[in-house]
């Protein structure tokens, strides 16, 4: 029902009584604004809604969160409101305070508003048509998913952005919604992106462009590069508009300025504001993506939402529950106030109610009965940062999938790595690279694709750390590895590319490998055979032990290899285009290593390739997303540390003393601070340590060991040589036992303290289990993902139920592979 509120004039006026700014010739803002840039403007459409008050993070405004099925993203006191600019009144056209609602557009003839609705009780948003007069309300989607974000598309279809892409966020306990587009009437849905993280607010440049702002972090900082790219509305020719090449800033909201080539946006600093607040800013491309002088903040306040551009000089955004008007140089006012009955709501995503011209229609290039594209290089070795790369010495190119997470836990990469990837990737195969540096082949549509260029000895020479997206039938071309963006093809070279003489290259899978190694599983055999021999719990050569015990968290070898820095992986740092041979395997001192050179060591063909394929795929530690939050002592969830009780067990709190009374007199000071629990991480950053930190040596990760305890360095360090221990432990003192081992014997009371402490470990890692334990059990929560996924049966029951969760994990990646 349509609601009018009356006296809500009384609270405009005065509103503008006391916030209009006075420009110098004696008119206020607001008069300004609607006897000139907003004269045809005669009514505003917006949305109210509450906050998800108890999550900060721009995008967690849907859906459920993962470990918590009941606690929901989004908030309430939901109304689509309609305001008379002149009068200052408005209508209420949809009103549920159970409810919410979000993203008004309206249609290009003015007379239709699309928006986002989850009714009261319901936990999605849909997507619904209402008229303009708030009549013949109308729903078009239906589901158990979010669809949000909409924009009416030149040809008559709609986009949006929707959680049917079935993924969460890599390091949030959110869903991930991803660019969709559908018709009119909500039928004829289908993807027209496949990131593994967020794409949002989609809007149609003046060119019929989709501008939006997608997130991304292949194998670089989680929290640095959401910036805005574009797309044709079938899904093709995605490509980076602005920004993705500088670490910073979420822009998002963007949309053409009339009259101009300007974006106005929200530029929200840092890893953005709740519900997308930031600096109102423009930006122009014409200087091409990596410019970062084209981009203006033009308010001085953060706390800027949902723009509207009516030219260059005159911007509507929301701020809190006020609608602002804002001026080029960033003077204000206030136009509207949301009135005391709609309590703690915000006003958002302002628009003005108004018939507008369609953009450019541009043709479709997509045909749906193809299941690939194809990619076109043209010469790899013309990029920057490729000067140190001779001619023909790339061979061939591995092209890598990165793949979604079916459910999360933590705003970590844990346990999936220490310090490195958030993702599990998998090697396609590969294709051949021509002498003169081009490729021609075809790749899955609808997938997230990097490539990897490849020498002779396959091991990388470059990476991507962004991704391509190719739609089916569509051919992605470009110039070369890294190229600049304003490059022109001319400037590459006049000739036609070699590949681009034949047909389009089939990838090749890899022979003998897996395309996800599983650390346990495949690397640590490896080690086994080349490594173990001298770098175990006895000889410990270089202080090294590379056996596969458990740790609280990582095995010893996973956690040593980059605690010693032998695997290098970018380190969640916000560092784009390295310089060649600096990643996988072509940096890391591992694969260098195992190729010889390294005392006798003589690693088989086989094992190489093994170890370079997975140090190419971000070396994980587990190979499967059901690892996710379990089987770690001292985890993480929701970026807080979970302790399993560990520090109230009986046998760590009848240890303490020992600390304190043994080891306290060397290991007192910051930089030489020893574990004392399981779950001790002695002040080391987990998601940006200094990799020369010298506590890394000496982390709860290498010093406990709980497969066999009686191995932990915590025990061997302190324990005299004669009695089977390292003997690097010394007593201080004057007294007769000075500069002794601090255990002379493995009877010492306090050894054997030590080693309770040790063993109640390992019984409780036995009870709750490590993805690689025999009778490991996934957390519920990923069975229920599976369920919802359609992946399992309803009828699945995960403690009767057998489950195999590699296999599991590949039936939900594979459940993405379009199919005509």
């Amino acid at each position: 029902m349509v609601k009018h509120y009356s006296g809500v004039s009384l609270a405009f006026i005065f509103m503008m009584s006391l916030l209009a700014v006075i420009n110098a010739d004696g008119r206020d803002l607001t008069t300004d604004f609607l006897s000139g840039s907003m004269s045809n403007v005669e009514e505003i459409v917006f949305a109210a809604r509450s906050l998800n008050n108890r999550d900060g993070h721009w995008y967690a405004n849907i859906g459920y969160y993962a470990n918590d099925r009941g606690r929901m993203a989004f908030g309430k006191e939901g109304r689509l409101c309609k305001l008379n600019v002149r009068t200052g009144k408005i209508k209420v056209l949809v009103d549920d305070p159970a409810g919410s609602v979000r993203d008004p557009c309206v249609n290009y003839d003015g007379r239709q508003i699309l928006f986002s609705y989850r009714k009261g009780g319901a936990e999605n948003y849909l997507l619904y048509l209402v008229n303009s007069d708030g009549s013949g309300l109308k729903q078009l989607t239906k589901g158990d998913f979010d669809d949000i974000e909409p924009s009416w598309l030149p040809d008559g279809g709609i986009v949006f952005v929707t959680t049917r892409a079935k993924r969460w966020v890599n390091c949030w306990l959110t869903q991930v919604a991803n660019i969709w587009r559908c018709d009119s009437d909500g039928g004829n849905m289908r993807a027209l992106s496949a990131n593994l993280e967020q794409d949002n607010t989609p809007w149609v440049t003046p060119d019929g462009r989709i501008l939006y702002m997608r997130w991304e972090y292949v194998d670089r900082s989680q929290v640095d590069y959401h910036h805005l790219w574009t797309m044709y509305p079938d899904g093709t020719a995605q490509s980076v508009y602005f920004g993705n090449m500088h670490p910073g800033g979420v822009f998002i909201d963007a949309k053409p300025i009339p009259g101009s080539d300007d974006m106005v946006l929200i530029n929200s600093p840092g890893h953005g504001g709740i519900e997308h607040e930031g600096f109102l800013a423009t930006v122009n491309a014409k200087n091409g993506p990596d410019d970062l002088n084209s981009l203006r903040n033009i308010s001085s306040r953060n706390g800027c939402r949902d723009p509207w551009a009516f030219s260059r000089d005159a911007f509507m955004v929301a701020i809190a529950n006020t609608l602002v008007l804002m001026d080029g140089t960033g003077k204000s006012a206030v136009l509207y106030t949301l009135p005391a009955e709609f309590g703690g709501a915000w006003l958002h995503e302002p628009r003005p109610i108004l018939p507008r011209a369609r953009e450019r229609v541009i043709p479709s290039r997509v045909d749906l009965s193809q299941p690939n594209g194809k990619f076109l290089l043209d010469n790899l070795y013309h990029g920057r940062n490729m000067a140190k790369v001779k001619s023909g010495e790339v061979k061939r190119i591995m092209i890598v999938e990165s793949l979604p997470k079916p459910i999360n836990f933590t705003g970590g990469m844990d346990p999936l790595s220490f310090v490195g990837t958030f993702t599990l990737e998998r090697a396609l195969g590969t294709v051949p690279v021509e002498p003169d540096g081009s490729a021609y082949f075809e790749g899955p549509a609808l997938r997230s694709l990097f490539f990897i260029a490849l020498d002779e000895d396959n091991r990388a020479i470059k990476r991507m750390q962004s991704f391509t997206t190719v739609q089916p039938n569509e051919t992605v071309g470009c110039i070369g590895c890294h190229e600049q963006r304003v490059m022109t093809r001319t400037v590459a070279g006049a000739t036609l590319p070699l590949a681009a003489k034949r047909a389009a290259s089939h990838i090749e899978p890899l022979v003998g490998l897996p395309e996800l190694p599983d650390f346990p599983r495949d690397i640590q055999p490896v080690l086994d055979r080349n490594c173990v021999a001298c770098h175990n719990d006895a000889k410990r050569s270089g202080g090294v032990s590379l056996t596969g015990d458990h740790g609280p968290m990582f095995s010893h070898s996973y956690f040593s290899l980059k605690a010693w820095r032998q695997i290098s992986d970018g380190g969640n740092h916000a560092r784009s285009n390295y310089a060649p041979r600096m990643l996988g395997s072509g940096g890391s001192p591992l694969a260098d290593k195992l190729s010889g050179g390294h005392h006798d060591v003589k690693a088989s063909k086989q094992d190489k390739a093994l170890v370079n394929l997975w140090l190419d795929l971000g070396a994980p530690y587990p190979g499967t997303y059901a690892s996710l939050g379990c089987g770690s002592i001292g985890g993480y969830i929701e970026n807080q540390q979970v302790l399993n009780n560990d520090r109230d067990w009986a046998e760590t709190k009848a240890a303490q003393p020992v600390f304190k009374d043994r080891c306290d007199s060397c290991h007192g000071s910051t930089l030489q601070a020893l574990p004392k629990t399981l779950s001790d991480g002695i002040g080391l950053d987990f998601w940006r340590p200094d990799l020369n930190d010298p506590r890394l040596k000496h982390s709860r990760h290498i010093v406990f060991n709980l497969s066999n305890p009686s191995n932990s360095v915590m025990l061997l360090a302190p324990l005299a040589k004669s009695a089977g221990g390292y003997g690097l432990c010394r007593s201080l003192g004057t007294g007769p036992d000075a500069d002794s081992a601090v255990f002379t014997s493995r009877d010492d009371p306090g050894y054997q303290l030590l080693l309770a402490m040790c063993e109640g470990g390992k019984r409780h890692l036995e009870e709750f289990k490590r993805f690689d334990m025999l009778g490991f059990k996934p957390r519920f929560e990923y069975i229920r993902e599976m369920k919802r996924f359609k992946l399992l049966p309803e009828s699945f029951d995960l403690e009767k139920d057998p489950v195999d969760v590699y296999e599991m994990d590949k039936k939900y990646w594979d459940s993405f592979i379009y199919k005509p």
